[in-house]
């Protein structure tokens, strides 16, 4: 299965049949999606991701993991199941060193056996971000030669991916269905309903270790330039792109399979 990298820096764009959408559109896929979503219903977040983990799909999917405030969650459910699945985490070169430390944390007391960090490509950062403060000038192109390339690069060999997206992190996610279709693969999403309240129960019931940046104000982790303390009162993602109009990086955005 192949992805169409979409980089209009460099003046790659998608043909048409690589346009978000098409590919769900083929009868097959479409009822593959199908069998999918009706076979996750009435399924737990642990049972959504035995059948993304299982099957058909075993050795086929990678999750993709920030690492950040609710990662610990997912990642425990994946080591109970299968602790060799490919963890995709992007090292963009911007994040707190508190995350890089986290990871380790977790992969050394979680037992994760395959986590593969991505990094930008080293001709991009020269070409695009040679002073590396393209964050501070144009927020989505530095998310996209850190972030959007390198994970679909990563993604190409598999057949589907697994996120931690909620529906309570930002108005995009709210209407997100447990198993998307977007860009040539099967996207689980096994926490799609849980709520914060959910995940701090669970955290504490398997004594997981917390991010440090939590209590120092950060709910919500990226980047270390885009990345803010949230005060009280404030929205759980209000310290992200603080001042802009944007509430995601590029990564997730997007379902082909809307209305199938």
């Amino acid at each position: 299965m192949s992805v169409t990298v979409i980089d209009r820096a460099r003046n790659i764009t998608p043909h048409a049949f690589d346009r978000a959408g098409s590919g769900a559109m083929d009868p097959a896929t479409a009822a593959r999606l199908a069998r999918y979503q009706e076979a996750a219903k009435g399924r737990d977040a642990h049972g959504i991701l035995e059948l993304a983990l299982g099957g058909e799909l075993k050795g086929k999917s990678a999750v993709v993991s920030s690492f950040g405030s609710e990662s610990a969650v997912l990642l425990h459910m994946v080591a109970e199941i299968d602790p060799a699945t490919p963890i995709l985490f992007l090292n963009t070169g911007k994040l707190f060193g508190e995350t890089l430390r986290y990871r380790d944390r977790l992969q050394d007391q979680l037992g994760l056996g395959d986590i593969r960090s991505l990094a930008p490509n080293p001709a991009d950062r020269a070409r695009l971000d040679p002073e590396g403060a393209l964050w501070s000038k144009d927020t989505d192109a530095c998310c996209g030669f850190r972030k959007v390339i390198p994970l679909k690069r990563a993604l190409e060999p598999f057949a589907a991916q697994i996120t931690g997206r909620k529906r309570f992190q930002t108005n995009a996610r709210s209407e997100m269905a447990p198993v998307e279709f977007f860009e040539g693969r099967l996207r689980f999403n096994p926490l799609a309903d849980w709520t914060l309240v959910e995940l701090e129960a669970y955290v504490a019931k398997h004594n997981l270790p917390r991010h440090p940046l939590v209590e120092d104000g950060y709910p919500s982790i990226g980047c270390m330039p885009c990345t803010r303390r949230v005060a009280a009162g404030e929205d759980y993602r209000a310290g992200r792109w603080s001042g802009l109009d944007k509430d995601e990086c590029g990564i997730h955005i997007g379902v082909d399979g809307e209305g199938i």
